[in-house]
């Protein structure tokens, strides 16, 4: 199994990224890869608190996964988020988004946070396999979706 290199996002890696969130979250949504360019913009020039990673091979760009105070069209009065995790096709199961969540909960964990949330469907037993838990199943634009929890 490839180790990645996981990194904190640079502006060098939101073109990539952007490409590959556009292609996994936002097919047949109203959001642009300009607006999502600039939303991974705005985390990358914040405070801290909320942070954006990065997994590399020999330094190519295959992944990310994001802490965010705020989730996009949230439901939830909830915070912060693990949100945004995505590895390229060729690179799934090997490893990469356990690397990238483990960062993420890390992050938190330093950062005093108790509990992460998150928002999937298909993925629910990648999650659970992490420890994650199953809060409650609800429908958001018609479609099944799953918040979870874990205490970091």
């Amino acid at each position: 199994m490839m180790q990645p290199t996981i990194e904190t996002m640079a502006e060098g890696d939101v073109e990539t990224i952007a490409r590959l969130r556009l292609k996994a979250f936002f097919e047949g949504t109203g959001r642009t890869f300009d607006e999502d360019m600039a939303g991974l913009r705005g985390l990358i020039a914040g405070d801290g608190f909320e942070a954006a990673f990065v997994a590399r091979d020999r330094g190519r760009t295959i992944g990310s996964c994001l802490l965010v105070c705020d989730e996009i069209d949230s439901p939830h009065d909830l915070t912060p988020w693990l949100a945004g995790l995505v590895v390229e096709e060729a690179y799934r199961g090997g490893g990469v988004g356990t690397a990238l969540v483990k960062t993420v909960e890390a992050h938190a964990a330093s950062a005093g946070i108790g509990t992460l949330y998150l928002y999937t469907w298909q993925a629910r037993g990648f999650y659970e396999a992490l420890g994650w838990t199953a809060v409650e199943t609800f429908e958001q634009d018609g479609a099944p979706m799953l918040l979870m929890s874990r205490d970091v």
